[in-house]
């Protein structure tokens, strides 16, 4: 019997097209693949789905797959950055395939043959260098964590791949979260069996940090020394100094990944700096979340601590006072040095408006070498370099026409800026002035960006390009002299291109001697002869060229600038963290300045005295509402020798005490960042840690209740200070039952000054811990000061020593719009339990609501409106009469 069945079709191969995008996306699957494809980007079969959604583009088809149509979407190549930014914002990764020939080299190798393309980057949250994509008063790094063996010791090795800064440090593990998060980090390298790491896993969950899994071979110290050799291209690594296996493996793990995204290219960071270990005041996670010292609660810049006091005018020192506030200093020497710099501009105010006036005037010139030496710049990045470099000599000249004496500190940037010191620089910015042209293009490629008379070759290429109508017409002129034919014309076809062009019986002397030497017979028509000269000839070929040659010979310029920007890259280097230091110091004199900000002085002590210290964030928003800020005093000393070392802080809410708190833990970052204090006066004893358990939240997506947060981060502190710590925590034990929450906070209490003994302020609402001041020989008790006045609170903001009286709970539920009825009950049963504090469990709650119900709000009997009522006939009113009574009772009540 015939087989009567449909014939199974086939699946139809792939086309040479399509076959060429599946292997390039099979070796990135990880990443949204940018397919060049003529002026577009294509994304083909899910990456256009998830583009498409993400972008919110036109999601279409090409073609099919498997019987399938395939999903395609894409994006214009001159605007793709912008596309770039949202999906990189939104978490993907991409790769950029570009074609690497053109279409008329691809039909050399056949007529069917297709344009090779290749991976030329793969973009991701930490290797990004435009500028359109980073923001940039942000730094960005990526960073690299390796464990030894057996997790005793940790190292990372972080980048910035749009600076070309490089630093490998070592640390405790007990200490990763805090080490982090003192680093603005964009992406996290980690390997795949350290990622299960107990204290990898919670600082993950703490600080949400854009992870990439790399496996567990490419942090190998061993291959860290190779790949650290291979990048700057040295035999032995002892300039460097001596790395540990953690340190080696880091390094591996940073390098190898950037040799992935760079597909293949040069790594070009700077050497590495090696941090020491211990360096840097200590920041945990929910500190940094407490104090909002660069982030707000809601994830914003607005309302931090960096924020208020960021006065830089650069870019790159807006990165460079945001590094120091997130990880101050501990060295006292380099603290006193960045104080010294701020007080040299306060004390020259003039010099200090001049000074940042220049510094305006300055791009970023650390993400423009960074691009140059990635081979990602264009001509305004030539332009930035050169106009950063024009204005720090500005900023030179004028502090040495002040004939100041600069602290080391300025007296250094200024050496790093001052052109004489470096020749090949000097030389790098006055051939930039006059050789590029005022409107510059983004890209090189675009042309038009070199100044006339800067480059002969490219000034004749261009004059061909533009005048060339001029130049055939002045040749013709001569022909027509030189052979005494006036109606000689040269012209242009698409067949001959130019040519001479005579008529029949004028031809005959050009095919004569002497002058058949020069002109070459090509064509001869019925009433028309044709020549062509070697000249001619030449000079069509020219023009044909001229655009081609002209933006081949600008390309050859700016590649032979690059170089130069290559071969200067440490000066550079070294003029741009000038020019941030500058502006670091004098922006921090402007705010000190701005708000009679004082220098710290640094104690050998761990002692922290304060007058009229003041919230830096707080009264900024205060003076914006035109109200002023009440300062305060606070005297502690760990020691216990000149002064308490743990403060009891009492008082109402809404009294201050948080604030309070903060100030003083605001101070020690501050001081210890380089930065003056809002104070009268403060003089602190450098601090090794700060912790603070300021305000109430939860983490319900780890399962974790308000209570067991606050616990969590309690533990951390009692665990972790020391005595040079500094530590402030508000309302500890509030979340569970009374005596419960009563015994912790005690305990907490007592751990701190008997264990930890540290400096330390501990606000609660527990009015039975009071009594620990008499039992502590060196706690205190300290209060915010609050008085009641015709019914209403009035909170004065001010400490004093000794308990608050009360707490004002129902007075601030009275502010916060509680119904007077609900007041009123509160009232009625905190008079019974402040008479008979331990009836509560007998207190007849219930029968005095039920007692309370009924009771109507009713005014005095004698009142004003009342009386008015009482004289009233109401059926005797006119309309008139009654809408003047209400504007009566209204005045009245």
């Amino acid at each position: 019997m015939p087989d009567t069945a449909a014939p199974v079709k086939k699946p139809k191969a792939p086309t040479p097209f399509m076959a060429q995008y599946l292997a390039i996306k099979a070796k990135h699957d990880d990443a949204l693949l940018f397919f060049r494809m003529g002026d577009f980007y294509e994304l083909f079969f899910e990456d256009a789905v998830r583009a498409a959604e993400i972008l919110d583009i036109t999601l279409t088809s090409r073609g099919e797959h498997d019987g399938k149509p395939i999903p395609m979407a894409g994006v214009p190549y001159h605007a793709a950055e912008g596309y770039l930014a949202r999906l990189i914002k939104s978490g993907e990764r991409v790769a950029v395939c570009e074609q690497t020939e053109s279409p008329a080299e691809a039909k050399k190798r056949g007529s069917k043959a297709i344009v090779n393309r290749e991976i030329v980057r793969i973009v991701t949250p930490g290797t990004i260098t435009e500028d359109s994509l980073l923001p940039p008063r942000r730094g960005q790094a990526l960073v690299a964590v390796a464990f030894g063996t057996g997790g005793a010791d940790a190292a990372l090795a972080a980048c910035d791949v749009s600076t070309g800064h490089f630093e490998v440090r070592a640390f405790a593990p007990e200490i990763y979260a805090e080490t982090l998060g003192a680093l603005p980090i964009t992406e996290l390298l980690i390997t795949e069996s350290d990622a299960d790491k107990p204290l990898v896993r919670h600082a993950q969950e703490a600080m949400r940090l854009a992870q990439t899994y790399r496996p567990n071979s490419a942090a190998n110290a061993k291959s860290g020394e190779r790949l650290l050799k291979d990048a700057f291209k040295i035999a032995a690594l002892d300039s460097f100094g001596v790395f540990t296996k953690a340190e080696l493996s880091a390094c591996a793990l940073l390098l190898d990944y950037l040799s992935i995204t760079q597909a293949g290219d040069d790594i070009r960071l700077d050497p590495p700096r090696r941090s020491a270990t211990t360096s840097g005041l200590s920041i945990d996670p929910a500190t940094r979340a407490s104090l909002e010292i660069d982030t707000a609660l809601d994830g914003s810049r607005r309302g931090t601590l960096l924020a208020t006091v960021d006065r830089t005018v650069t870019a790159p020192g807006a990165r460079l006072l945001a590094a120091r506030i997130a990880r101050p200093e501990t060295d006292a020497s380099e603290i006193s040095a960045r104080h010294d710099a701020i007080a040299y501009f306060l004390a020259n105010d003039h010099l200090r408006e001049i000074v940042r006036s220049a510094l305006k005037t300055a791009p970023d010139l650390e993400r423009a070498r960074a691009r140059i030496r990635l081979g990602r710049g264009g001509p305004r990045d030539l332009a930035a370099i050169g106009t950063a470099l024009q204005a720090g000599e500005h900023a030179v000249a004028e502090i040495a026409r002040a004939a100041s004496n600069p602290p080391p500190l300025i007296e250094a940037a200024l050496q790093a800026l001052t052109l004489s010191n470096a020749p090949d620089l000097a030389s790098l910015v006055a051939d930039l002035s006059k050789a590029l042209a005022d409107d510059l293009p983004t890209l090189a490629r675009d042309g038009g960006f070199i100044a006339i008379g800067w480059d002969q070759a490219l000034d004749e290429a261009r004059t061909l390009k533009s005048d060339s109508r001029q130049i055939i017409a002045e040749l013709q002129t001569r022909y027509a002299e030189e052979t005494g034919i006036s109606g000689l014309k040269i012209k242009f076809n698409n067949v001959l291109g130019y040519f001479i062009d005579v008529t029949a019986r004028h031809a005959d002397p050009l095919m004569q001697a002497p002058l058949a030497e020069t002109f070459i017979h090509r064509q001869t028509l019925a009433s028309n002869v044709r020549f062509s000269t070697t000249e001619l000839s030449e000079l069509a070929g020219k023009i044909s060229r001229a655009d081609d040659v002209a933006k081949g010979r600008e390309l050859a310029i700016f590649s032979a600038f690059c170089a130069r920007v290559e071969t200067v890259s440490d000066p550079l280097s070294a003029a741009a963290g000038a020019l941030a230091e500058l502006d670091t110091a004098a922006a921090n004199a402007e705010w000190a300045s701005e708000t009679d900000a004082v220098r710290p002085t640094l104690a050998p002590a761990p002692v922290f005295e304060a007058e009229g210290l003041r919230h830096p964030v707080v009264e900024a928003a205060l003076r914006k509402q035109g109200e002023g800020f009440t300062a305060n005093d606070l005297t502690l000393d760990a020691s216990g020798d000149t002064a308490p070392r743990l403060g009891l802080v009492t008082g109402p809410n809404m009294a201050g005490k948080s604030t309070y708190l903060r100030q003083a833990c605001l101070a020690v970052i501050l001081a210890q960042a380089g930065l003056y204090v809002p104070a009268r006066a403060l003089n602190v004893g450098i601090a090794d840690r700060v912790f603070s358990r300021v305000g109430a939240s939860d983490d319900l997506s780890r399962g974790r209740s308000t209570f067991m947060v606050e616990m969590v981060e309690t533990a951390a502190i009692l665990t972790q200070a020391t005595a040079n710590s500094f530590v402030i925590l508000d309302e500890v034990g509030r979340g569970t039952s009374t005596y419960d929450g009563l015994a912790i906070a005690w305990a907490a209490v007592e751990h701190l000054h008997n264990t930890n003994k540290c400096r330390a302020l501990f606000a609660t609402h527990y009015h039975e811990l009071t009594s620990l001041a008499e039992d502590l020989p060196s706690a205190t008790n300290l209060s915010l000061r609050a008085k009641e006045w015709k019914d209403e609170l009035v909170f004065l903001h001010d400490v004093q020593s000794g308990p608050a009286d009360r707490s004002y709970g129902v007075q601030v539920a009275r502010l916060a719009g509680l119904p007077a009825r609900a007041v009123k009950r509160a009232e009625q049963v905190l008079k019974q339990l402040e008479a008979a504090p331990d009836a509560m469990e007998t207190l007849p709650l219930f029968a005095a609501m039920a007692e309370t119900e009924p009771e109507p709000e009713t005014l005095a009997a004698d009142h004003p409106a009342l009386n008015l009522l009482d004289s009233v006939d109401p059926d005797s009113l006119t309309p008139r009469e009654a809408l003047d009574l209400i504007y009566k009772l209204k005045d009245r009540a």
